[in-house]
């Protein structure tokens, strides 16, 4: 394992991609990763979404939403050999006025350590860089106040969103 002083930005775009960096972490001996542009493994990415609880979802639809999608992020527990993805999120939008923040998710092994609010730091921080004007975000009940206490304002009497499910 190589430890994240050690890891230089050359490195890092080369394993991860373009635009990849370094995550803030409060473990010394862990070297986190985000990036953009570095590929996901679907089997992987399911694996992750199933340790955070959610419902199985047929790979070739996954697909064709990250495909759609405005943004993607991996983090990455870093090692030479063989990267782990730790934690995900996704955008969508139209990458000018709107974007929807989906499908967070931090391992549950590396949560409680701060991930989950770097993670969206560095989403809110390349939105900005998009020049995006208005970000809402989609989350379940019981992840509600993780964000509220990341300064988002729940949407007052839920008067201006609704929903629509396909049967």
């Amino acid at each position: 394992m190589t430890s994240s002083r050690s890891l230089n930005s050359v490195l890092i775009e080369e394993l991860y991609g373009r635009g990849a960096r370094l995550c803030p972490s409060c473990d010394d001996g862990l070297t986190l990763v985000f990036s953009q542009s570095r590929p996901f493994d679907l089997i992987e990415l399911e694996q992750l979404l199933a340790s955070v609880g959610w419902s199985r979802r047929p790979q070739r639809r996954v697909k064709r939403a990250l495909e759609n999608s405005l943004l993607t992020i991996g983090l990455w527990n870093h090692n030479t050999r063989i990267p782990r993805l730790v934690g995900f999120a996704r955008c969508t939008g139209d990458g000018v006025l709107e974007a929807t923040v989906w499908d967070v998710a931090i391992h549950p092994i590396y949560q409680g350590s701060g991930l989950g609010k770097e993670l969206m730091k560095y989403v809110l921080e390349i939105l900005r860089k998009m020049r995006t004007k208005r970000v809402t975000l989609f989350a379940d009940p019981g992840v509600v106040d993780f964000y509220l206490r990341q300064g988002w304002v729940l949407e007052p009497k839920g008067c201006r969103c609704a929903f629509w499910y396909a049967n």
